[in-house]
């Protein structure tokens, strides 16, 4: 299996001067996009909520969600993120992709723009 990594500028929603720009995995397994703690607290993002996620070895862990922009080859949309723990990976999931109207090819582990329906 390929891994596919991108480089997105991720903000701070209230206030976009905070910003960092990073490598992310690519997780068409994932629904959310998670930043690590050291990304959260430069970014110095707030929770919103907390929530419950599978992972996939069937264990379930709590995260607090917030929101960020996310920005990855000049477009930019507002997403829920999930607010990780120090060893999170950084990921960008599948609902951010999808609001950025992109699908990734599994195969040739590149992003494109997706076919969007109405």
């Amino acid at each position: 299996m390929g891994l596919t990594n991108v480089k997105l500028k991720v903000k701070n929603p209230k206030d976009p001067d905070l910003q960092v720009e990073d490598t992310f995995l690519v997780d068409s397994g994932a629904g959310f996009t998670v930043l690590p703690a050291g990304l959260v607290k430069k970014l110095k993002l707030k929770p919103i909520y907390e929530k419950e996620f599978s992972l996939v070895d069937g264990t379930t862990v709590k995260r607090l969600v917030g929101s960020a922009l996310i920005e990855y080859q000049g477009v930019e949309v507002p997403a829920m993120v999930v607010l990780g723990k120090t060893d999170d990976s950084k990921l960008l999931g599948v609902i951010t992709l999808e609001n950025m109207g992109l699908v990734l090819d599994p195969f040739k582990r590149k992003l494109y723009p997706a076919k969007l329906m109405l």
